[in-house]
């Protein structure tokens, strides 16, 4: 047999050396940690590819992202490259200073990044001169995105997987939604669009300083994650609760978003003449309860149901404005 040239003999070696390597490339690997309930139980998602983790959603405060990262560090020794945040509510971006001082980058859509100043000057103030919470020197500085992107982005993990990060048309949970697709398997990671078996934040997106919550984009919202994961086993992973089948996570949520609405619209016919006690602070606290137990008697396994009495104020204020 005439031996190969040298060149060539080298070349072949090559590229059965990568070919090795990428087959024994060990997949990604997908992580999840919960804050607690100093943290609204807020569950952030990590995604180790061996090499570097991305996070998805940075949690409350520093203190609770620092809790985030010291998780990830006793499980693996991946740097943490990048984190991601799938739309603008607190809990999802206000720690962002954590994994900036990291050298982490930060990712999300033009969308979101327009929308954090107004949803962090309004929530400021709310935990600052309402609840009292904390003080304006404690409560977390925001900070900028360091990459925004517009309709879809694919970011290349450093095993060869990639992420898909989707802009939704519409939002839902809040003014604009990014879902983040892990494509080797579809799995799809989307904050608080789901929360599965856990009662659901009714505030809406924050739009020129006042809450909007549209519902019938929120459910459009969640239809589309059928089409975004149509492999079989994909699942959600939503802001609170247990990852489900895309399907199973859909259908529920849907279920919980169309009860609660007919609930509030028979509130409403009750009332009568009297609708505007829904929106008026010192007349509409026992609407809230009221509203609230009936959530609880319709989802008797649902955790959270705090939750409503929380936020309903801006589902309600919505529908009083449009009427």
């Amino acid at each position: 047999m005439t031996p190969l040239p040298q060149s060539l003999s080298t070349a072949l070696a090559l590229a059965v050396a990568t070919l090795s390597c990428t087959a024994l490339a060990a997949p990604a690997t997908l992580h999840v940690h919960t804050s607690g309930p100093q943290g609204f139980n807020t569950r952030s998602v990590w995604i180790d590819d061996g090499h570097e983790v991305t996070v998805v959603d940075t949690q409350f405060t520093p203190a609770l992202a620092e809790a985030l990262v010291a998780d990830i560090q006793r499980q693996t020794k991946s740097r943490i490259a990048r984190v991601i945040v799938t739309h603008p509510n607190p809990d999802k971006f206000n720690a962002l200073s954590v994994f900036h001082r990291l050298g982490a980058q930060s990712l999300g859509s033009r969308a979101t990044a327009e929308a954090l100043p107004g949803v962090d000057a309004y929530k400021r103030t709310y935990w600052v001169h309402v609840a009292k919470a904390f003080t304006e020197d404690s409560y977390p500085r925001r900070e900028a995105l360091t990459q925004t992107f517009s309709g879809r982005l694919t970011v290349t993990l450093a095993n060869g997987e990639t992420l898909s990060l989707h802009e939704l048309k519409q939002g839902g949970v809040a003014s604009t939604q990014t879902v983040v697709r892990l494509d080797r398997t579809g799995d799809l990671v989307v904050g608080d669009l789901v929360s599965h078996r856990t009662h659901a934040w009714l505030e809406g997106g924050i739009v020129n300083g006042k809450t909007h919550l549209d519902v019938a984009a929120w459910r459009t919202s969640l239809q589309a994650l059928t089409a975004l994961s149509p492999q079989a086993g994909a699942r959600v992973f939503g802001g609170r609760g247990e990852a489900q089948p895309v399907r199973v996570a859909v259908a529920e949520q849907i279920a919980y978003l169309n009860r609660a609405e007919a609930l509030i619209e028979a509130m409403e016919h009750r009332l009568g003449e009297r609708r505007a006690e829904l929106t008026d602070p010192q007349a509409q606290g026992p609407h809230i309860a009221q509203l609230q137990a009936q959530l609880v008697q319709a989802f008797p396994h649902h955790a959270m149901p705090e939750l409503v009495g929380y936020s309903i104020y801006g589902w309600l204020a919505t529908r009083a404005v449009a009427r």
